[in-house]
């Protein structure tokens, strides 16, 4: 497994700076990094930082975050998409993570999984012939994320087998996936190509692996045996220090 580090959350204890934690990724053996908004970030400072180390951008967060499950937000998702995709490219990214919304009060849960199916649909067209691709990212709704629409994994499948196009699948997060009581070889069996990235957090405190109670490195294992091959984006809060956190995730993920 490649491991990309989120530099929003880790060695963000050891520098301020966003380029320098790649170079402190770097000196730790990371494969890859990977961050939320680039909106808020000095892109030279990055660009120079990925140049310097050689490290690849696993994926950035598409901007703006918007409500996906109401259709009057999308056209603003679709401009800031194209934005997001111009920096993605420009900083030699392949993926870009999209986040849903929140569950609307007074619609239907139907009509805003159709909504979804919607934006994914047009996010397609934005992205078409750029190389990139969009993993629309299911989140816990019982620890982080109270009232995001889509906490389920097999909700977020059906949406990306029903736009079915190569430009978009899923952002599948264990720590999320997991909380929710999902077992990843169940829900993901059969649907690994749908998979633009992974995310990885122990559970109770979104900490390295290691630290908590979920089977991780058993899942973890099975994604690379059934064909993942993408990037494992560590995306935890580190207790201690981020390189020794990562040892640490190493060595939990082998067990």
């Amino acid at each position: 497994m490649r491991y990309s580090a989120c530099i929003d959350m880790l060695f963000v204890p050891e520098r301020a700076d966003p380029a320098e934690r790649i170079r402190l990724a770097k000196a730790a053996g990371f494969d890859a990094v990977e961050f939320w908004l680039w909106s808020n970030k000095n892109l030279d400072a990055i660009e120079d930082a990925l140049g310097e180390t050689g490290l690849t951008l696993a994926g950035i967060v598409a901007e703006p975050f918007a409500e996906l499950t109401r259709t009057s937000d999308h056209q603003r998702f679709f401009d800031g998409l194209a934005q997001s995709r111009d920096v993605a490219l420009r900083l030699g990214a392949k993926m870009l993570i999209a986040q849903g919304g929140p569950e609307l009060s007074g619609v239907s849960r139907a009509s805003q999984h159709d909504a979804l199916v919607e934006a994914m649909s047009g996010s397609a067209d934005v992205l078409k012939g750029s190389g990139l691709r969009l993993g629309l990212e299911p989140l816990n709704t019982r620890v982080d994320h109270k009232g995001y629409y889509l906490s389920s994994t097999a909700e977020g499948l059906d949406i990306v087998n029903a736009v079915n196009r190569p430009e978009i699948g899923l952002t599948y997060d264990l720590y999320h996936s997991m909380v929710m009581d999902e077992v990843p070889q169940e829900v993901m069996a059969g649907h690994i190509d749908r998979i633009v990235h992974l995310h990885i957090a122990d559970h109770p405190g979104r900490n390295q692996p290691g630290t908590g109670g979920l089977a991780l490195a058993s899942a973890v294992n099975w994604l690379a045996d059934n064909g993942y091959e993408g990037f494992a984006g560590l995306e935890y809060r580190p207790i201690g220090d981020s390189a020794a956190s990562f040892e640490q995730t190493k060595a939990a993920l082998r067990a």
